[in-house]
């Protein structure tokens, strides 16, 4: 799995599934408890399967580091 959530999604992911999650466990809410299970493991591990369906993607691109192991150019 590649990740595909960005920090500032990753984090408000985190704050809305520990909400949802903690209002359960007060008693506020009963079922949206458990769904404040999804955007807390898509924050932990972050990687959303619903992105690949639709082709998002909030984290940055990796770009290919060149430097390792290859002489200057000048050299």
């Amino acid at each position: 799995m590649k990740r595909n959530i960005g920090t500032i999604d990753r984090a408000l992911r985190l704050i809305a599934g520990v909400a949802l999650i903690g209002s359960a466990l007060v008693g506020a809410i009963d079922v949206w408890g458990y769904v404040g299970v999804i955007p807390l493991l898509t924050a932990v591990f972050g990687y959303c399967p619903v992105y690949v369906l639709f082709g998002f993607q909030t984290c940055p691109l990796e770009t290919e580091d060149t430097s390792q192991g290859n002489p200057p150019a000048n050299a």
